[in-house]
């Protein structure tokens, strides 16, 4: 099943998330495809879900892409308005481990 994704990924992406978890979620099946072809994508589903790693993963991989081909990051990349401080600390945290796990 990780297969059907995590060829959008770049590689070093696609090994952090294999070795940090054993399959993507319903969600991150689903979204990632629409994420990677650009299309406005809303995902709903339960707390616990793996929504934040939906949304955020291909930012993420985009960068580590962008960083690896020395091309000029031009400004701002990603904007996250949370409507909660503590959801934001949530966020923080959770993306804390790809950005530090993922090595190009």
């Amino acid at each position: 099943m990780q297969d059907e994704v995590l060829h959008l990924f770049h590689a070093a992406t696609a090994r952090w998330f294999r070795e940090s978890f054993a399959e993507p979620t319903p969600a991150q099946l689903q979204g990632w495809p629409r994420i990677a072809a650009q299309e406005s994508t809303l995902i709903l589903a339960p707390t616990g879900s793996g929504k934040t790693l939906a949304a955020f993963l291909y930012a993420i991989d985009e960068l580590i892409q962008r960083n690896g081909s020395g091309a000029e990051s031009g400004g701002v990349h990603t904007l996250y308005l949370s409507p909660l401080k503590a959801l934001a600390n949530d966020i923080e945290r959770n993306l804390d481990p790809p950005l530090e796990g993922i090595r190009a």
